[in-house]
């Protein structure tokens, strides 16, 4: 039993604190986000990719134009956070920015290789930084205070979840 709790408190503290091995894992699981997008939407048509076949739910490409304007935001959102002290990092509203943003207009390669670059660009510099640095905070206007490894893990997260809703409208658009 005395195992069974340290080693969860092993995990926890390198959860907390970042250990060199999550770390890495974390950025290569963010630098393989593009590919899965790409292969989610692999074999889709124009007109599925501009369906919205589930009601109240976005298309396709208005999912992945979202990917791609808060890509850089989040990037920009770790880099003021890594290079000032506890700096106001500001919230979007993204349905402001589908409605304002020319969403039906936007092609997928271009929004893609955004996503690519962006993505490199910063897993580039996160693989500088020593574990204390994704600890670093920022305070976002609507969440709060925020870390480095809290943001890298919301931006990872961003495209499997996007993922599923991609999925869900193919299976729609079968039936």
């Amino acid at each position: 039993m005395g195992e069974r709790i340290f080693v969860k408190f092993q995990s926890l503290f390198q959860t907390v604190t970042g250990s060199n091995m999550d770390v890495s894992k974390r950025i290569e699981e963010y630098l393989a986000g593009p590919d899965e997008l790409r292969q989610a939407i692999a074999g889709m048509s124009a007109a599925d990719i501009d369906a919205a076949p589930v009601p109240g739910k976005w298309s396709t490409r208005q999912v992945i134009c979202h990917i791609a304007d808060f890509e850089p935001v989040y990037a920009d959102r770790m880099k003021w956070i890594i290079a000032e002290e506890n700096p106001l990092i500001p919230g979007g509203d993204h349905n402001l920015f589908a409605e304002r943003l020319a969403y039906g207009d936007r092609d997928i390669e271009e929004e893609i290789q955004l996503i690519t670059a962006v993505r490199l660009q910063a897993a580039r510099i996160l693989k500088t930084l020593c574990p204390e640095q994704f600890q670093r905070t920022g305070i976002h206007t609507h969440d709060g205070k925020v870390t480095v490894a809290d943001l890298l893990d919301r931006i990872t997260n961003h495209i499997p979840h996007h993922i599923r809703l991609i999925r869900e409208k193919r299976e729609a658009l079968k039936g």
